[in-house]
């Protein structure tokens, strides 16, 4: 699996590609900045254009797509850009940042940069997603308005989880890291997790992704100990490797609590234990089970 969609709706609001020579459309809509691959503008004179045909102040969410040469460049100019602007966009409130296909750029391949500036200029940010982490780059920060952070990756390094554990997010709500594949990038274990969660604290959080893990099994035989589980709305493991013994320990898990919703999409688990899943007191997702290949299991987007 790749990523083949563009998102189409996001925080609410339907996503509409806004390219160069572009105008504003009706309603209350998420711009998604595009550009083509070798684009004649540069990324400040989209953004430029953007704001000619689009009042700043209006813009409460929004996308930033493919830019031009995704895969050696990153989206400085797009951000940077945004920072100089961020007197005008006082409402800004959610971002996305990399909001493209396998067909302008493969995941693993996006370059990013650091966002640490961005998220000093931006105080009343509630949402940051980042789709890549390709030169991406997190220092500890302090921000008091993030409710949500997302970060998506086909193998997510260490040093991004050691920065978020080590900085503080009393506002955070939602966590939603893509671990991906050691042949990827990914260089983490359980251990790294541990520390993450313990670092942020766990019982405020309302949803907690732990996506796309090749360590799948071992993530869930953790959460099913841990009695802060089940303050927990949403245990979303999807995309990842997830077998008998992950669904094993979450079917014997006394933590579920109040825990209403567990999604395992994309996984390797028998029927036996699908039917033992969909016996608990919360919905359980297992769309798209998978056969293992020779023994192998893969995570759902690597590459």
């Amino acid at each position: 699996m790749t990523i083949g969609e563009y998102t189409q709706v996001y925080r609410g609001k339907k996503v509409v590609d806004f390219k160069m020579g572009g105008s504003a459309v009706a309603g209350d809509v998420a711009y998604r900045l595009m550009q083509e691959y070798d684009s004649d503008e540069s990324q400040e004179e989209l953004l430029a254009n953007f704001f000619e045909q689009v009042d700043p102040k209006s813009i409460e969410v929004l996308v930033i797509g493919a830019w031009d040469e995704a895969s050696s460049d990153g989206p400085q100019g797009l951000i940077d850009g945004l920072i100089a602007r961020r007197a005008e966009l006082g409402n800004l409130k959610a971002l996305f940042v990399g909001d493209m296909t396998y067909e302008d750029c493969e995941m693993s391949w996006i370059n990013q940069i650091s966002y640490n500036p961005l998220l000093e200029a931006f105080p009343g940010l509630e949402s940051l997603r980042i789709r890549g982490t390709s030169e991406l780059e997190l220092q500890p920060f302090t921000h008091a308005s993030l409710q949500e952070l997302a970060i998506e990756s086909g193998g997510l390094p260490n040093e991004i989880v050691i920065a978020i554990a080590n900085s503080t997010l009393p506002a955070l709500r939602h966590l939603e890291l893509w671990l991906g594949d050691d042949g990827y990038g990914f260089d983490g274990d359980v251990a790294v997790y541990q520390r993450l969660l313990l670092a942020i604290g766990p019982e405020r959080l309302q949803y907690l992704g732990l996506r796309n893990a090749m360590i799948s099994d071992e993530l869930a035989v953790w959460l099913a100990g841990e009695p802060w589980l089940g303050t927990l709305q949403t245990l979303d493991l999807s995309l990842g490797t997830i077998g008998d013994v992950g669904a094993q320990a979450l079917c014997e898990s006394p933590n579920l609590g109040s825990l209403q919703r567990i999604d395992l999409s994309h996984h390797y688990i028998s029927e036996t234990w699908q039917q033992k899943l969909q016996a608990l007191p919360c919905t359980v997702v297992l769309d798209d089970p998978e056969e293992e290949d020779d023994g192998d299991r893969y995570v759902a987007v690597s590459e």
